[in-house]
């Protein structure tokens, strides 16, 4: 027997506020033929003015216990992905938490970037398995567009706003590959890839937030190589293969790269989850928001073996795999 963290439910939140592609090309020298053509993104959400990323996460927050069908107050450990919090200090974690109106357990911020929710995910099932905390909320969520250059039309068609979560609770299983819930985590990072993907600013360097910048060929040339070395851990680790596979949820960056990591991996598109065309790069919420997706229309079900990846800043990039 062990103890595996089974996911309970998951929910999400997008902003209200759209923005196409056709939008964007009257602001920069674009079309949304070159923006699809390149990325597979025809739009994204945008958050109001005042609407900052604990609000995000919050309303996903709820929409996860929601759909778990649990209280707030059984929830003892908040485990928060961004790259774009509220403030410096405190964590956008402990906003959230007191939110939700829990006053109890540990809730914290993890920056990973774009891998975030993986890392998260990672670090929540560290700690309901040693049985430091018995239930937990992950989330990723990210105001993307306030770190933006929107005069670049290299990154400011790539991003956008949104928030994901889910909740997860120790289970004792039976320590089989067909067990519910995480099977196992891969994660990796190598700092000498930071030029490749970064924001210009910070309270250290510049005592400012900074914009994004990006060598956008030279993260696609790293990524699907770097995707597909976690992947292969996962299945290593678990014995199962690709043939195993029920969905595939990849980061939500670029469909040209998801394309081409389930090419290499043998997964069959009819696997793959996509929702790049109309979030686009949501960073550490994208997984989420692409799970969340899956969940309400049907796709994903219980008992389903779903892989995760991401690749983000840093670099960083890790997997994922569980049984739903």
């Amino acid at each position: 027997m062990t103890v595996r963290s089974v996911v309970l439910g998951c929910g999400s939140y997008l902003p209200q506020r759209i923005l196409t592609n056709a939008e964007l090309a009257t602001r920069v020298d674009t079309s949304d033929e070159w923006i699809v053509q390149r990325t597979g993104i025809r739009q994204r959400h945008i958050a109001a003015e005042g609407e900052c990323t604990s609000h995000l996460a919050i309303n996903a927050a709820r929409a996860a216990l929601a759909d778990a069908a649990v209280d707030a107050q059984s929830i003892d450990l908040i485990v928060l992905a961004t790259s774009t919090p509220d403030n410096t200090f405190p964590a956008t974690a402990v906003a959230v938490q007191n939110g939700l109106e829990i006053h109890h357990g540990a809730a914290f911020d993890l920056q990973a970037v774009c891998s975030g929710f993986i890392f998260a995910l990672a670090t929540a099932d560290n700690f309901l398995r040693t049985g430091a905390y018995k239930r937990a909320l992950v989330i990723g969520a990210e105001t993307f567009s306030r770190i933006l250059d929107w005069n670049d039309r290299g990154t400011c068609v790539l991003f956008g706003d949104g928030a994901g979560a889910i909740v997860l609770e120790a289970q004792t299983q039976p320590g089989k590959s067909s067990d519910r819930g995480v099977l196992t985590t891969h994660l990796r990072s190598d700092g000498r890839h930071k030029s490749k993907l970064y924001v210009d600013g910070g309270p250290s360097s510049t005592q400012t937030v900074g914009h994004l910048r990006m060598e956008g060929r030279e993260v696609f040339k790293h990524a699907v190589g770097m995707i597909t070395d976690v992947i292969v851990d996962a299945f290593n680790a678990t014995g199962l293969t690709a043939d195993d596979l029920d969905w595939f949820v990849p980061h939500q960056a670029n469909k040209r790269i998801i394309d081409a990591s389930a090419h290499k991996l043998h997964i069959v598109p009819q696997k793959v989850v996509l929702t790049v065309d109309q979030h686009g790069n949501t960073s550490a919420a994208s997984i989420p928001l692409a799970l969340s997706v899956a969940v309400k229309d049907g796709r994903i079900k219980k008992g389903d073996l779903v892989l995760l990846e991401a690749m983000g800043g840093g670099f960083t990039w890790g997997s994922a795999l569980l049984r739903w």
